[in-house]
């Protein structure tokens, strides 16, 4: 009998211990799951205070209809505005990269448009691509981007240089390959930053230096651009690292307070579900050639026809962009007259 209720309190007492640790587990995944939660929202609400339409709506009018980021090839125009010059009002765009998405491939396409290039900016006549900011903002550069490269631009991105810096530093920082060495000034102390030929580590206030610099590159804003492409090429890589999932939360918040996008927070959820795997060795890198032009006005940068009409099919190619839509007031696109003719 004494036997019996000795097996009797053992088996209670396993049980008690198995209960225990059901509750603790189930207390942890509570806690676990309540933080992601919590942290999935806050990040949501967060980036979504970001969002700020065109006032041409949701789609270019070089599409037929609206695209969507996750199901179809889109692109995307960051513009890097210097507005601190002018205390936050107007500004430049110092640099615009355009990147083509295409979900199929799962790859991506990024271009670098020299701040000096030579264009046609409606209402102002031939001048610099940077100076369509100036004249009407984003609204006027997603135009005149659009009018260049003959593409739509479904998307935009304003990044101001504190954006740029906070989400480095969330980050960790970047890793870049310095081409040689030189100097930078600070944006924040005015004091020499230097950058030594090889590999190395980048805060914000460095990465900022490191893509700013331009006068002590031998290849002027064409070194500028390879080293502000390199940038972002190392902030997707950082960014998509487990480890830094984590800090969606932060990110976002330095997202909301200076950065303006047409890019809304769901869609770019279904973009990391369409592009999961995607590796940055699929970022193909183009570059818009051209000839170096004096006139009385200034310095600008003429691209050579022949050289920028392969990167427009290029880029019309990877948008699976065959038939447009005509802006009012233009003349006729030759692509769409193409798939006019063949019923298309």
């Amino acid at each position: 009998m004494a036997e019996y209720r000795r097996v009797v309190r053992k088996k209670k007492k396993k049980k008690s211990v198995f209960k225990r640790m059901m509750f603790f587990l189930l207390l942890l995944l509570l806690i676990v799951g309540g933080y992601f939660a919590f942290m999935f929202v806050s990040a949501w609400q967060a980036a979504d205070r970001s969002y700020e339409s065109l006032e041409r709506g949701d789609k270019s009018a070089l599409r037929e209809q609206a695209v969507e980021l996750a199901k179809d090839p889109v692109s995307i125009l960051i513009m890097g505005v210097e507005d601190y010059s002018t205390g936050g009002e107007g500004g430049r765009s110092d640099t615009l990269i355009v990147m083509t998405l295409n979900p199929k491939e799962k790859s991506m396409k990024m271009l670098s448009i020299p701040r000096d290039t030579l264009v046609d900016v409606e209402g102002h006549g031939e001048t610099k691509i940077t100076h369509a900011y100036s004249y009407g903002g984003k609204e006027l550069t997603v135009q005149t981007v659009e009018d260049f490269l003959d593409i739509p631009i479904d998307y935009y991105a304003t990044v101001n240089f504190k954006a740029f810096k906070k989400v480095i530093d969330e980050l960790g920082g970047v890793e870049v390959n310095v081409p040689f060495d030189f100097y930078e000034k600070s944006d924040v102390t005015n004091k020499r930053i230097y950058f030594k030929e090889g590999k190395q580590t980048l805060d914000g206030e460095e990465a900022l230096a490191y893509a700013r610099m331009r006068k002590r590159d031998p290849r002027g804003d064409f070194g500028r651009n390879d080293r502000q492409k390199e940038i972002i090429t190392a902030i997707i890589k950082k960014a998509t690292t487990p480890q830094n999932i984590l800090k969606v939360d932060d990110i976002a918040n330095q997202i909301s307070e200076n950065v303006e996008t047409n890019l809304r927070i769901s869609e770019a959820m279904g973009f990391q579900q369409s592009y999961s795997g995607f590796k940055t060795d699929k970022i193909d890198q183009l570059k818009i050639e051209g000839e170096d032009l004096n006139l009385n006005s200034g310095y600008y940068y003429k691209p050579i026809e022949e050289k920028l009409d392969l990167v427009k099919e290029e880029l019309q190619a990877h948008l699976e962009h065959k038939k447009v839509s005509i802006r009012e007031g233009q003349n006729e696109n030759p692509l769409a007259e193409e798939d006019l003719n063949s019923g298309n």
